[in-house]
């Protein structure tokens, strides 16, 4: 709505379009949108998706030796922690000076290369940690911008509905069973956005 001019406004003599007991335009918005509610805007090709996947794939035929646990072995298996590192170096230590005290079932070769491949491991797993840190945190992003969007159109086409506009009472009824229990009395409140 216009603003009133008031004795404190600033104004110049012979300003055009300014008349006594006027209004003033309001200032044109440029952002259609808040700040946040686009805060990714990007694509990938479906040759950029495809060439990742090779590469996903290239990985994992590197490290044809990688198994999948079940939640059991997950919970039963022995772990060598944080806290059992230093252990694990003096016991390294240990088998190299005094190799004459390794059990005859514990082959020593092997568990050098455990350690070994338990380092390269460790720093590739903290590399892929990363990249799905952010894979994730952009997917909930993305999925927040859609849901937001999602609740801005079905609030206008409730609005609609309850004005009668065409074509949007059908639109309503399909949308508004994702809010069971939720009543639509011209008193209620907007549904709070529920988690997608």
């Amino acid at each position: 709505m216009p603003q009133p001019f008031t004795w404190d406004s600033n104004l110049a003599w012979d300003t055009p379009g300014i008349t006594w007991d006027g209004f003033a335009a309001p200032t044109p918005n440029p952002h259609t949108t808040m700040p946040n509610d686009n805060r990714v805007s990007a694509t990938v090709s479906p040759t950029d998706k495809t060439a990742i996947m090779t590469k996903l794939a290239e990985i994992k035929a590197l490290l044809p030796f990688l198994l999948n646990l079940t939640k059991d072995e997950r919970v039963q298996l022995p772990k060598l922690g944080p806290a059992s590192l230093s252990f694990d170096e003096h016991c390294a230590g240990y088998m190299a000076t005094t190799p004459n005290l390794i059990p005859p079932f514990v082959d020593a070769a092997e568990v050098t290369k455990d350690r070994n491949l338990r380092l390269i491991l460790a720093d590739l797993l903290r590399e892929a940690h990363k990249l799905c840190e952010v894979l994730d945190d952009t997917l909930l992003l993305v999925g927040s911008e859609i849901w937001m969007a999602d609740l801005s159109f079905y609030q206008t086409v409730r609005q609609a509905a309850r004005r009668d506009v065409p074509g949007a009472d059908a639109i309503y009824d399909d949308l508004k069973e994702r809010f069971p229990g939720v009543s639509g009395d011209d008193e209620e409140e907007p549904p709070s956005p529920p988690t997608p």
